[in-house]
C-alpha cells in the first residue's frame, strides 16, 4: 500500500505533489531544492551550501519514511550549469563518502524560484 509522506523538517509541499511517497519497501521523494524549512529562505549563498540544503532537505523526508541518505538506490539531479558538477561531485562525497547511490544529472534551462540544483532519490526503507 502506498503512503503520502509529509515532514515539517523539509519543505512544503508548494503545489500539487507530495513531498514523498511510500510503496512497500521503496521511497520515491519529490524534488528538493535549497529551500530551508526554518526561515522559509534559499540557501543559496554558494552552490556548495545549495547542495548541502537540497540534500538535508532530502534526508528529512527520506527519515519521516523510516529510510536515509545511505538507503537511497538512485538520486536524479537537475543542474542549471554543468560547470558546477565538480563542485556538486565534492558535496556528494561529504555526503556519501562510501557506496554513493546511482545518479543522473541533467542541465535544465531553469529551476524554482532559480535556484541552481534540484534533488530528487530512491530509497529504500
Amino acid at each position: 500500500m502506498r503512503k503520502i509522506i509529509k515532514t515539517q523538517n523539509a519543505p512544503l509541499a508548494i503545489g500539487t505533489y507530495s513531498q514523498g511517497v511510500t510503496f512497500q519497501n521503496l521511497v520515491f521523494t519529490s524534488g528538493q531544492i535549497c529551500l530551508n524549512p526554518e526561515t522559509g529562505k534559499l540557501n543559496n549563498d554558494t552552490f556548495k551550501n545549495e547542495v548541502r540544503q537540497v540534500l538535508n532537505n532530502l534526508n528529512a523526508v527520506l527519515l519521516e519514511s523510516g529510510s536515509a541518505l545511505s538507503q537511497i538506490l538512485k538520486v536524479t539531479v537537475f543542474i542549471t550549469d554543468l560547470s558546477l558538477f565538480s563542485e556538486l561531485n565534492e558535496v556528494f562525497l561529504e555526503f556519501f563518502p562510501e557506496h554513493p547511490p546511482a545518479r543522473s544529472a541533467v542541465e535544465v534551462s531553469a529551476l524554482p524560484m532559480n535556484v541552481r540544483v534540484e534533488i530528487e532519490a530512491i530509497g529504500i526503507i
